[in-house]
């Protein structure tokens, strides 16, 4: 159906603002296109010459000034955003994923011996309604409206730790601690890639 064009529902504020951003930045490229498109038109169709235009100061200015203003008004919530998805600000619960061929291993690491391996449902065990390469056999269990930081690392390659509706994406690299941090604004089952 038509919906499944735009982008995902959001589950936190970070998401919202990634929708809003793009939002924002498919206006100025829709307004961009039919600008250079209705120009582009004008010039095929007008038969007006004009043999004593030689050379136009003003629109050699005109564009050149305008695309940088625009380059502004894409920059700089693009750099807001990079801010703020890259802030950590007080956790209240850390979660430690280690990726393995295949699987993941999970680490509460504020409490004591809470640890679990997720591995993949195979196709041929799929419960009628799961999804095929999505479920898996433990899935993670965490707090809604609270701060939670994510230290994601690697025990082989590179893995890629992925929640779209939350609106975390962060790699996880052999001898390496990567850190980012979400915030969940309702409760349910959320399904993420690798």
């Amino acid at each position: 159906t038509w919906n499944h064009i735009l982008l995902i529902d959001s589950n936190s504020p970070l998401m919202e603002q990634l929708n809003f951003f793009h939002d924002h930045t498919l206006l100025i490229i829709t307004l961009i296109t039919i600008l250079v498109g209705y120009n582009m038109l004008s010039l095929l169709t007008n038969s007006f010459i004009n043999r004593f235009l030689l050379h136009g100061q003003l629109i050699e200015i005109i564009w050149t000034i305008l695309p940088a203003i625009i380059l502004l008004f894409i920059a700089f919530p693009s750099l807001r955003l990079l801010y703020l998805l890259d802030e950590t600000n007080k956790p209240s619960l850390t979660l430690k994923s280690i990726g393995h061929q295949w699987y993941w291993s999970y680490e509460y690491s504020d409490f004591k011996n809470i640890e679990f391996d997720s591995y993949m449902v195979p196709s041929a065990e799929l419960n009628e309604g799961d999804f095929r390469l999505l479920d898996v056999d433990n899935r993670i269990v965490l707090p809604n409206h609270t701060q939670i930081r994510l230290i994601a690392t690697a025990t082989d390659v590179i893995h890629s730790w992925t929640v779209p509706s939350l609106g975390v994406k962060i790699d996880a690299t052999p001898g390496r601690l990567n850190q980012t941090n979400f915030y969940m604004n309702r409760s349910g089952l959320f399904f993420g890639q690798c």
